[in-house]
């Protein structure tokens, strides 16, 4: 069993168990339209937290376009609670419809590849796949899928397997 330590909750002050283990994550993932950087800039005074912002240029997908370069290819926000907020901006040629930004990321490390794999097998069934789960230009394996419900899923395994 993996040990437990009490840690302070970031919200309300009080003693909290908190397990040291690595585990599959899921955290909501929001999409804009060029307003990614001030959003959750946003949501970071709002919450509190670290923010990381990394953007198409800086992902190695910032093609020949300056304009797109600069978009948030990935933001995540990790408030003092524990809580994950992901963000980015929807790069031309990729549907953006305000209310339908939302989407669904599972995460995790090399020890929850066969376990996020299978996640992303079972998604696939009957729907529709925006990028093969396979390595990314940042290192990680990486895929996207809608499902047969219309909610889009991320899977990104970190480091892995080649």
């Amino acid at each position: 069993m993996a040990p437990v330590t009490l840690q302070e909750d970031g919200r309300t002050g009080r003693p909290r168990e908190h397990r040291e283990t690595a585990m599959v994550t899921l955290n909501p993932y929001i999409n804009f339209q060029g307003q990614a950087r001030e959003a959750m800039s946003f949501y970071q005074s709002v919450l509190g937290g670290d923010l990381t912002v990394t953007t198409y240029a800086e992902g190695g997908m910032g093609g020949n376009h300056q304009e797109a370069a600069d978009l948030v290819m990935h933001a995540m926000l990790t408030t003092p609670g524990g809580l994950v907020l992901m963000g980015a901006d929807t790069p031309e040629g990729m549907p953006y419809t305000p209310g339908d930004n939302v989407g669904v990321s599972l995460s995790g490390g090399p020890e929850d590849e066969e376990e996020l794999r299978g996640v992303y097998e079972r998604l696939c069934d009957g729907a529709r796949t925006t990028m093969p789960l396979e390595r990314a230009p940042w290192g990680d394996h990486f895929g996207m899928v809608t499902d047969r419900y219309g909610i889009g899923w991320m899977v990104n395994i970190a480091g892995g397997a080649a």
